[in-house]
């Protein structure tokens, strides 16, 4: 099904394989991620995940045939939506939101399609959820969670710059916040002081405003322990170039604390 440009919304289409089943909703934005997001869904599958939550795909219209839908539908996945429009992660996320609240979700869970992270944990994320939190962080430096061959030049960033950053505009302390692996309920992504179906988030934008928006506020947020495990050896899986990707990310902290994004 064709989905037409809405104020916010880019134009994407949607395929659905089974019907909402669940409260909550897992929303993966991908784009070319071949094994690894097929990997992923099978760990996904093998934990009773896809019966926890509707796994939606968020794809960037994605060319490596790792989307062919008879395998999702084998893999748990209860949608498929496909960007045609402008923007990247941002973009995507924006997509999976829209078509989540209109179908009904009272929370939605995100993660990385890269397989780093612990897809094993959502029901950490669910139990906030019920608890009646918010925004709810994935951390792999909470105690309880797991940093595996992280990257020094990585580790270093987040925690002494993007995390501090975040905790600053936050006033709340986050330890990872450059991690994907968090949740939203529909309360705070329906917020009148939240917005975010706006064209200003196409790339990293949303998910540092969404980081910090919540705690300012006066919702309720939190963190939960997570596993995010880089690869032995090869080249890292991330969309951040480390350069230009790098020096964009800093300027969208410094809009976010600026509070540029608030509508």
């Amino acid at each position: 099904m064709l989905h037409k440009s809405t104020q916010g919304v880019p134009v994407f289409e949607s395929e659905e394989f089974q019907p909402k089943k669940t409260k909550y909703c897992l929303c993966i934005p991908i784009i070319n991620e071949g094994e690894r997001i097929l990997n992923q869904l099978q760990r996904a599958k093998e934990n009773d995940i896809h019966n926890l939550v509707d796994i939606i795909l968020c794809d960037g219209d994605s060319t490596d045939g790792s989307m062919e839908q008879e395998r999702l539908k084998e893999l748990g996945v209860n949608s498929l939506l496909t960007k045609k429009d402008v923007g990247k992660q941002g973009a995507q996320l924006r997509m999976g939101f829209w078509y989540a609240l209109e179908r009904g979700y009272e929370g939605i869970i995100t993660i990385d399609g890269n397989n780093k992270d612990s897809i094993e944990s959502v029901p950490l994320f669910i139990e906030k959820l019920n608890q009646g939190f918010d925004f709810v962080q994935g951390s792999r430096y909470l105690e309880g969670g797991r940093a595996i061959n992280t990257p020094l030049i990585r580790h270093l960033a987040v925690k002494f710059i993007h995390s501090p950053m975040i905790s600053l505009t936050a006033k709340y302390k986050f330890t990872d916040s450059t991690n994907a692996f968090r949740c939203y309920s529909k309360n705070y992504l329906t917020h009148s002081k939240v917005q975010p179906f706006r064209d200003v988030f196409v790339t990293y934008e949303l998910l540092a405003y969404l980081s910090v928006r919540a705690s300012q506020l006066g919702l309720k947020v939190a963190e939960v322990p997570v596993t995010r495990a880089y690869p032995n050896a090869g080249k890292t899986p991330t969309k951040i170039s480390f350069f230009k990707g790098n020096s964009n990310l800093i300027k969208i902290l410094i809009k976010n604390f600026k509070g540029d994004y608030n509508p």
